[in-house]
């Protein structure tokens, strides 16, 4: 993946100023992830197919690259969301990486993976959706994807937002220029965010009463 990118608009890019035109709107809690969810993030990625490796990283990459790149990650410079399941296990991660061009102008690159059970939600959609409010939130004037060109997926969820694809080879770029924040915008996001981790709590608890349950029912079985 590409972190260091210009983030000046390519010839011709017009953009959007205040839509996600064709993102879906399906309800899916999303949360921001952070330095204790390092293992889980790994554990995600390492759980992609070979496939799926080489469309979310250009190339197929191995145990110990992934290993390498879960551990570089910057956590108060980015943002990573993710979607957890009941069980928490993370079914969709999202790494928005922040950048400067030589103008100063703040751009971010988003990249998404979805666990291939996980398929055919939207969470894809969501978390493009998630990081674009986000993005703008905080200035970033345009997002950007670089992804193989076979990933049809990605560049689909990318075009239905509004943003210019162009093409080179076997590899495409796509440009999502970004509203500026307003109170509507950040409170949404606010919302959004405290949804999430009250989802992810209750998830906890379940998680861990039924730990407790199972234990319970493995020590009567002893007696």
């Amino acid at each position: 993946m590409r972190i260091a990118v210009n983030f000046l608009r390519p010839p011709g890019f017009e953009g959007t100023d205040s839509h996600l035109a064709g993102v879906s709107t399906i309800q899916v809690p999303i949360r921001s992830l952070g330095e204790n969810h390092r293992a889980r993030i790994e554990q995600h990625l390492l759980s992609l197919s070979p496939q799926d490796r080489h469309l979310r990283f250009g190339y197929t990459a191995q145990d110990v690259h992934i290993q390498r790149y879960v551990a570089g990650l910057n956590f108060e410079r980015d943002e990573i969301f993710g979607i957890y399941n009941r069980k928490l296990v993370l079914l969709a991660v999202a790494h928005l990486a922040y950048s400067e061009n030589a103008h100063n102008e703040a751009g971010a690159e988003f990249g998404v993976s979805v666990l291939a059970s996980a398929r055919g939600r939207g969470y894809g959609a969501r978390l493009f959706e998630r990081a674009a409010l986000h993005a703008g939130n905080d200035g970033v004037g345009v997002m950007f994807i670089h992804a193989l060109s076979e990933n049809s997926a990605m560049l689909q969820i990318a075009r239905n937002a509004g943003a210019l694809v162009q093409r080179d080879g076997q590899e495409s770029e796509a440009f999502l220029k970004l509203p500026k924040p307003t109170l509507d915008s950040r409170a949404t996001e606010m919302v959004e965010e405290q949804v999430a981790q009250t989802d992810y709590r209750i998830k906890w608890q379940a998680k861990q009463l039924w730990e407790f349950l199972a234990n319970l029912q493995k020590i009567r079985q002893r007696v």
